[in-house]
C-alpha cells in the first residue's frame, strides 16, 4: 500500500479515536458531562451511562417504552470505526440500576461487538485483516426475562469491551462503554426461573463460530480503570482519557466464564480496580486476575412493581427508534413533547399522567 493510502486510512481511524461506541436502540439515556457517552477511561464508571436519578424516566413528560415478557427486543448500535470486543446485556429494576452487582448478577447475554457488521472497505488491511474503518450500525436481540412481574420498571445495561484500535495502534485496546436503556414490562407468558446467560459468538471475521475477535480482556471489569480518571491537559486530546487499556496482539475467543462449555458467567462484584493501566504504563494482555465471586440474588425478590394500573396497554412491541445522536445533554423536561402529543402506542396512559415510578419495596 502507498503511504498517502495508508495515512487517508490512519486519519479515517484517528478521526474516530474522540473514539467510542455507544447504545442507540433502544435509546439510551445520554449524559450531559461526557457529550452522550460513556466510557470509562474518560473518567465515566457505569454501570449506566448516567445515574438513575438523572434518567428520562423520571420525567412525565417523556413517553414510556413497553415491553412484554418472553419478546425479543431489538437491540442496536454503530460500529464506529472501531473493530472487535464483545457486547454484555443485563436487565435489573429500575431502581437497582446505579448497581453494578446486581447487573452482574442478571446477565442475559453477551455477543460479538461485530455481530453483522464491519469495515466499509474488506480489502483495506492497514490496521489488519478487517479492522479497517466503518460506522455502519450492528444489530443483536435479547430476550425479556419471563420471571419479571407486570409493570414492573426495568433497565437494560449495554457494554462494549475488549475493542480496538487505540489511536491507529493495532495491539491495543479500548476501555469499557456503557449505556442504558429504561422501560416497563407489561404482559406476555409468566415463568419463575431466572434465565441463565448465553453466548452468540460469530462476527465480522470469524462468522458461524463460537468466538468474537477482540483486543486486550475478555472479562468485564478489567478495563474500567478502578477509581482512576484522567487529567486533561489543554489542547492535548489524549490526556482527556486513560485509554489505551490494554497492549497486545489480536485475539480470538469466548468471553469470560462463557467459555469451554461453561455456562457461568462474569459476576465480579465490582468492575476491577487496577486491573489495566493508563497511557505510559498500559497493561499487557492477557487480563487481570479474577475477581471474587459474588453470591447470586435470587431474581424473584429483585424486582419492584409499579402500583397497578388497568388503563396501561398492553404493548407488543418496542417503538422502533432511529440511531441515537451523540447528544450533548440530556433534554430539559420542558423541551420535550406534551405527554398529549406522544405516539399513542408507546405513551403513558392520559389517566395516569404522572411519573411512572417504582415502588420501593420488593415483589
Amino acid at each position: 500500500m502507498h503511504l498517502s493510502s495508508a495515512l487517508v486510512a490512519a486519519s479515517a481511524l484517528i478521526a474516530s479515536c474522540a473514539g467510542h461506541s455507544m447504545l442507540a436502540k433502544p435509546a439510551s439515556r445520554g449524559n450531559v458531562e461526557w457529550w452522550g457517552t460513556c466510557a470509562a477511561g474518560a473518567g465515566c464508571k457505569g454501570p449506566c451511562d448516567s445515574p438513575k436519578a438523572s434518567s428520562p424516566f423520571n420525567s412525565i413528560y417523556n413517553p414510556k417504552t413497553y415491553v412484554q415478557r418472553g419478546q425479543e427486543l431489538d437491540v442496536e448500535w454503530n460500529r464506529l470505526n472501531h473493530p472487535g470486543g464483545f457486547v454484555r446485556m443485563a436487565m435489573v429494576p429500575f431502581d437497582q440500576s446505579d448497581d453494578w452487582a446486581s447487573f452482574n448478577d442478571n446477565i442475559l447475554k453477551y455477543t460479538c461487538y461485530e455481530t453483522n457488521c464491519g469495515p466499509a472497505n474488506s480489502s483495506d488491511t492497514t490496521f489488519g485483516h478487517l479492522n479497517g474503518s466503518g460506522s455502519s450500525p450492528c444489530t443483536s436481540t435479547v430476550t425479556i426475562p419471563k420471571n419479571i412481574p407486570d409493570n414492573t420498571a426495568v433497565t437494560l445495561q449495554w457494554i462494549w469491551y475488549g475493542g480496538g484500535i487505540y489511536y491507529g495502534q493495532v495491539d491495543t485496546s479500548f476501555g469499557e462503554y456503557y449505556g442504558c436503556s429504561d422501560m416497563i414490562v407489561v404482559g406476555g407468558p409468566t415463568l419463575d426461573e431466572k434465565p441463565a446467560p448465553v453466548f452468540q459468538g460469530g462476527d465480522i471475521t470469524y462468522p458461524n463460530s463460537g468466538v468474537c475477535k477482540y483486543w486486550g480482556s475478555n472479562k468485564v471489569g478489567d478495563c474500567n480503570f478502578g477509581d482512576r480518571k484522567p487529567s486533561p491537559i489543554d489542547g492535548d486530546l489524549l490526556s482527556q482519557s486513560l485509554e489505551p487499556c490494554m497492549r497486545g496482539p489480536e485475539q480470538k475467543g469466548a468471553p469470560f466464564g462463557m467459555d469451554s462449555g461453561s455456562s457461568s458467567p462474569d459476576t465480579s462484584s465490582e468492575p476491577a480496580s487496577d486491573s489495566a493501566a493508563p497511557d505510559s504504563s498500559v497493561a499487557e494482555s492477557p487480563a487481570a486476575p479474577e475477581a471474587p465471586v459474588t453470591p447470586e440474588v435470587p431474581v424473584t425478590s429483585d424486582y419492584s412493581v409499579i402500583p397497578e394500573d388497568t388503563s396501561v396497554p398492553e404493548a407488543t412491541s418496542v417503538p422502533e427508534a432511529t440511531n441515537a445522536p451523540e447528544a450533548t445533554s440530556v433534554p430539559e423536561a420542558t423541551s420535550v413533547p406534551e405527554a398529549t402529543n406522544a405516539p399513542e402506542a408507546t405513551s403513558v396512559p392520559e389517566a395516569t399522567n404522572a411519573p411512572v415510578t417504582p415502588a420501593t419495596s420488593d415483589y
